[in-house]
């Protein structure tokens, strides 16, 4: 329960009507399965398998229903889950768990950026390492262990923390390695094998030191000791800017130091926790030590662009912080006489996390909010939805980001080619600061150049040899260049136009067959943890029945 009272205190106005849209976390009412999130589209997939996933279970579950379970779920999982992984510990080191995972920067931060997998992902992480552990021991039916490992893993950088959690603590000779290897690869497969389709354009990624850890108050590495620390500073709640920042530390370091040498001494797997926080350091502080060096590096080696926003892997950090934290809460109580004292104290370790970082109350001190889509968005999908003639669709203006203003003027990936019906072509390009981060996809560089045309039919006649049938803008955007094509729908400031028919060419998907052969795997995985839950549900309800008649 106090992991939910947490939550509830921490997502405040987003528990609300309408959807929270806060830069990189962007949901609509009905997600369509375009190829863009199937992974089969002409940019390098990001949002693999998570867009998916959210568009299958929209059908069962609202969208705006299903947001907020996911939301309010992860805090409460990871707060259960590090409850769980020191059971044996008393009640207070329990509670102080619960609020040190809840209530720290890694979650107020990734909340506001919207990264939601990754809050998945660190939801995960507990419980994977009590999974991992009962597969070393020789139980392999771990029932909940495929279900929280497919929601560990809703994106590439999720899918990294999740399977190396896992791996390290149930990887066992003779414990059916091939076997549990083989359900992290079937788990993974969606962005492992779209991401090797796209490695060209990966690799030609680049940005380590504008996506690089910054460290609040803290020098990078000390802010990345307390799980903090973020590349887009709007995102840091104000308290990591102060002195609170550096009180968080030295608190949590006295706490890990009080517990180490118990938790080293009652733990069996302290080789594997250790190195868990050892490899999650290094590589969140990697960026910040040696941008130029990874830059480099990326251009040899396909998929290292993943990790340009290395803070995202600090979750390996969360079992050695969670196992210490509780043996320091118990040794610390053991030291104090009395109850009054021992109790006293109790209640300081575990409101501490929340105390020193106050403004990650009631939706990050307003940070974060609800809004609702305009109606003249959903009457252009509409429009857009009857239309039959061929084309991706054109989304201007030419940006990746908006500030609207029925979304209360807060940052957001543009939510209009998610709303659509077709696959998009959007600006990949990022514009951090004075640094100019170009996208990956090379179909859109194609459709910029042909924007930068001042031959109106010559415009259009190059867009549509790009595929490119319909042309969206949101006037209350920003300035768009103007295309001549037939008015399909106007109103609310959208306009959608049909281009004329002339020469046409659809891109050509070539990495169909390897993406249709990951997506079987994966859904193969969600059969399994749909019958394991199944399973679970019903041995759960069969205990108390069996309690009854003894």
């Amino acid at each position: 329960m106090w992991a939910v009272a947490l939550g509830v205190l921490m997502l405040g106005p987003a528990l609300g009507a309408g959807f929270v849209l806060s830069y990189d976390m962007v949901w609509v009412p009905d997600l369509v399965l375009t190829k863009d999130v199937l992974g089969l589209g002409s940019g390098l997939p990001r949002a693999v398998p998570s867009d998916a996933v959210v568009g299958v279970l929209d059908e069962i579950v609202p969208g705006l229903v299903l947001q907020k379970i996911v939301l309010l779920g992860a805090l409460v999982l990871v707060g259960a889950g590090a409850a769980e992984l020191v059971r044996e510990r008393s009640l207070p080191a329990r509670l102080a768990v619960v609020s040190l995972t809840v209530w720290s920067p890694y979650v107020a931060e990734r909340l506001w950026m919207g990264h939601w997998p990754m809050l998945l992902a660190y939801a995960a992480v507990p419980w994977l390492v009590l999974a991992g552990r009962r597969w070393a021991a020789g139980n392999p039916g771990v029932t909940w262990m495929l279900p929280v490992l497919l929601a560990g893993s809703l994106s590439a950088s999720a899918g990294i923390v999740s399977a190396a959690v896992l791996l390290a603590t149930g990887l066992r000779r003779g414990r059916r390695p091939a076997l549990l290897l083989a359900v992290v690869a079937a788990v993974n497969a969606p962005w492992l094998v779209a991401s090797l389709t796209h490695t060209s354009q990966a690799a030609s990624a680049t940005g380590f030191d504008v996506f690089a850890l910054r460290g609040d108050a803290l020098p990078a590495p000390l802010a990345a000791l307390s799980l903090g620390g973020i590349w887009n500073t709007s995102v840091v709640p104000a308290s990591r800017e102060g002195w609170l920042a550096w009180v968080a530390l030295v608190l949590l370091g006295a706490l890990v130091a009080t517990g180490a040498r118990r938790w080293w001494r009652s733990e069996r797997q302290r080789v594997t926790i250790l190195a868990l926080w050892a490899v999650g350091l290094a590589v969140a502080v990697a960026g910040w030590a040696a941008p130029q060096a990874l830059d480099t590096l990326s251009q040899q080696v396909p998929g290292l662009a993943l990790l340009r926003d290395s803070s995202r892997l600090l979750p390996l950090c969360l079992p050695l912080l969670i196992l210490t934290v509780a043996a320091g809460v118990d040794a610390l109580g053991e030291r104090l006489r009395g109850s009054a004292p021992r109790w006293a104290a109790a209640v300081v370790v575990v409101l501490v996390p929340v105390t020193v970082l106050p403004d990650a109350a009631w939706g990050l001190a307003g940070g974060i909010g609800t809004a609702d889509y305009p109606q003249a968005w959903r009457q252009a999908r509409a429009a857009l939805a009857e239309e039959t003639a061929p084309g991706d669709v054109l989304v201007l203006p030419w940006s990746a980001y908006r500030a609207p203003s029925w979304n209360d003027g807060r940052p957001v990936l543009d939510p209009l080619p998610r709303m659509l019906t077709r696959t998009s072509v959007v600006n990949g390009d990022l514009l951090i600061g004075s640094h100019l981060i170009r996208g990956e996809d090379r179909r859109a560089e194609e459709v910029a150049d042909a924007l930068a045309g001042t031959d109106v039919a010559g415009q259009v006649t190059s867009l549509r040899q790009l595929g490119i049938g319909y042309v969206i803008t949101d006037r209350s955007a920003g300035d768009a260049p103007q295309i001549a094509g037939e008015v399909v729908y106007e109103g609310g400031g959208i306009l959608v136009q049909r281009l004329p028919e002339r020469e046409h060419r659809m891109p050509e998907t070539t990495v169909a067959p390897a993406m249709a052969g990951a997506w079987a795997a994966y859904g193969l995985a969600w059969l399994a943890a749909a019958t394991s839950t199944v399973l679970l549900l019903i041995s759960t309800l069969r205990r108390p029945a069996a309690k009854v008649r003894g």
